[in-house]
């Protein structure tokens, strides 16, 4: 563990933390947005599971409302021509987690418990799981959720901090989640920007 919380203490002194500071911001603003542009990063990480972050970001930006208002073979149509590797179920996921849209904020507001929050996303947004549930509350502001995906894992295998498993299933999710709270508690950061440093120690980025 001390080698990774010595690599976050040098880029604590770099440009990397602005950036991480400034994404956190962004992160935070979005909280309290209009429940179209929150139902947006929903689709973005809708669209994230299983593919590539920076793509399904450019298609996020791409398409906006359009998420809200294509029928589903034109927006399976519009993902396959951004070369999404998955455009037909992600275009079905989308359109059914339109259902929702104008009850967002209405259930950020009305969950206080973070973790009901995101069982609640994960439970009821088809294409979601715990992983992209935290990957949504964590773009929308909520600070105590990591992002668990194969880089993060990489990284903690490579620390000895985890064993190597075959897949990422619940029960090693919130076990690697735990690892990552204490990982956060020692570096003095929230779980949130203790992902976004991680991220950058595995793929030289930050994107969100």
């Amino acid at each position: 563990m001390q080698s990774v919380l010595n690599t976050i203490k040098r880029l604590q002194s770099s440009e990397i933390k602005n950036i991480i500071d400034l994404r956190m911001n962004e992160f935070h603003l979005l909280k309290k947005a209009p429940n179209n542009i929150l139902f947006h990063e929903l689709c973005f990480c809708l669209m994230a599971a299983n593919f590539n972050a920076e793509k399904s970001l450019k298609i996020q930006n791409a398409l906006q409302d359009k998420l809200i208002t294509l029928p589903e073979d034109k927006l399976a149509e519009k993902l396959k021509e951004f070369g999404h590797r998955h455009p037909n179920v992600r275009a079905k996921y989308i359109v059914e987690a339109r259902k929702h849209i104008s009850n967002l904020q209405t259930i950020l507001k009305s969950t206080k418990d973070e973790l009901e929050l995101r069982k609640y996303f994960a439970d009821n947004v088809k294409g979601l799981g715990l992983k992209e549930a935290s990957h949504f509350l964590r773009n929308i502001g909520f600070e105590n959720f990591a992002i668990v995906d194969f880089h993060i894992v990489d990284l903690l295998v490579k620390n000895k901090l985890l064993e190597e498993p075959k897949t990422i299933t619940p029960k090693i999710y919130l076990h690697a989640e735990q690892i990552l709270k204490e990982i956060a508690k020692k570096a003095n950061l929230n779980l949130a920007e203790l992902d976004l440093y991680l991220w950058y120690i595995e793929t030289n980025k930050v994107i969100k």
